[in-house]
């Protein structure tokens, strides 16, 4: 099969265990590990942290992820690639520098990937006269938020992290880079490919198996269908991706680590969160899922093979993040007998409370914990009498003082509520941010990388 990469899936989101990280990197002999942190508006928030501090911006974990990933890495000889960098990567790159310093890691080179973050350019982009149509609700009507914009980030491609490599770095942080340009832009490193049209096949095949792979615990037992099935979750191994330059991979995990991965485990990843499987759309590339092959080989072992696509597309994806008013919710429990009738007279209790604080609402939504809160409209109601029921209340609403009466009228069913009514700690306000995907020319955006070295 000639030359292979062994890509190891770091983290699937921010807040992810880190032990299988570092199980990896000890027992996974890999060439690469790869660390997604980000999901759709994860940015905004970080754009926040960044509007109080200018140093701020980037994932707050990076830091302490890094001084226990830095050491090992640097012995295994072993690159780490993450989109942690958030709104700041060169905020992050800067941290994890020092961070090399103070632990001895003299020569260690660091690369911050930057160009997706066009908070500062919206302006610019809305005067070229682009289409910023909403992609879910159709809403053409950009200019009606732009007031309330607080972030503004576009799916980049593996273009930045090839660089970076190419130049030498141990260490790449970038912002907000496809969850799978981790995986493809150090296959694309390695095997010294271009976007050429020639290598559309193989770029596609780096991007379903980084799509496979990139929810770390996902392709191993995680979110599974099975899950009763897979053994030793708390002990969960994360995948290990080994890319064959005749664009083949194997997935597998850490010997003896838990959870499994069959052609099951694969194939549930496959379909997580896409739309037309023939046409996966992604910065670097279109993968077609409906031509591969799945075989297994052995235990905690799976081919893939016959994956392809075409080449990178004319858009890249902007998510816009907007003030979009504030949630008050609240949250109370009811015991037998009689739980369920006492949530529901729970419930009409607050509706006449929110009428007499005059609470202005968007909307308001309940929830039966135990009952509806998964399924709504479509759970049957329980045919006995349950021991114990919860009702969570949620209401939009455009300021945070009518989001304050929501809390306070859960926290008066202290005692106007049914007996034996329980609580926990009372639920502040909390604002809202809104996302505002559109579509945008590939042209407006050109990554830049930056190194620096310990």
């Amino acid at each position: 099969m000639g030359k292979k990469i062994r890509l190891g899936a770091g983290s699937g989101f921010w807040g992810d265990a880190l032990d299988p990280a570092i199980e990896l990197l000890e027992h996974g002999n890999i060439d690469y590990l790869s660390m997604d942190y980000l999901a759709e508006l994860t940015m905004a928030l970080l754009q926040r942290l960044r509007s109080r501090n200018p140093d701020a911006g980037y994932v707050p974990d990076l830091e302490s992820h890094m001084r226990a990933l830095l050491p090992l890495a640097r012995e295994k000889g072993t690159r780490l690639i993450c989109n942690g960098g958030g709104t700041n990567p060169e905020g992050a790159a800067e941290a994890i520098r020092k961070l090399a310093q103070e632990l001895g890691l003299k020569g260690l080179r660091v690369a911050a990937v930057s160009g997706d973050n066009i908070l500062d350019r919206v302006d610019e982009l809305v005067a070229t006269g682009c289409d910023l149509t909403n992609m879910d609700t159709g809403d053409s009507n950009f200019s009606g938020i732009r007031d309330r914009v607080v972030a503004a980030s576009v799916y980049t491609g593996a273009e930045g992290i090839i660089e970076a490599l190419a130049n030498g770095a141990d260490v790449v942080i970038a912002g907000r880079v496809s969850d799978n340009a981790l995986y493809v832009g150090p296959v694309m490193h390695e095997l010294g490919l271009d976007f050429t049209p020639a290598n559309a096949d193989m770029i596609a095949s780096a991007i379903t198996i980084g799509h496979i792979v990139e929810c770390a615990a996902g392709a191993t037992g995680g979110m599974s269908s099975r899950f009763d099935e897979m053994p030793h979750m708390g002990c969960v191994g994360f995948p290990i991706a080994e890319f064959h330059e005749d664009g083949t991979a194997i997935i597998t995990k850490v010997k003896g680590s838990g959870g499994a991965v069959d052609q099951f485990t694969v194939k549930e990843h496959l379909v997580y969160e896409i739309g037309n499987p023939s046409e996966y759309l992604m910065p670097d590339g279109v993968a077609d899922f409906t031509r591969l092959s799945i075989e297994e080989l052995g235990q905690d072992r799976v081919r893939v093979s016959g994956m392809g696509g075409h080449g990178r597309p004319e858009t890249l994806k902007l998510v816009v993040g907007y003030e979009d008013g504030w949630i008050g919710e609240g949250m109370l429990f009811f015991p037998w007998p009689q739980a369920l009738q006492r949530a529901e007279k729970a419930k009409e209790t607050l509706l006449a409370r929110f009428d007499r604080l005059a609470l202005k609402a968007d909307a308001i939504h309940f929830d039966y914990v135990g009952v509806n809160m998964l399924h709504g409209p479509a759970s049957p109601m329980p045919d006995y009498d349950p021991a114990e029921i919860g009702l969570r209340v949620a209401v939009h609403t455009k300021t945070r003082a009518e989001a304050e009466k929501v809390r306070r009228a859960c926290a008066q069913l202290w005692i106007m509520g049914p007996g034996g009514t329980s609580f926990g700690t009372p639920m502040k306000p909390r604002p809202v941010v809104g996302s505002w995907p559109t579509l945008i020319p590939r042209t407006f955006i050109e990554q830049t990388v930056e190194i620096l070295e310990a």
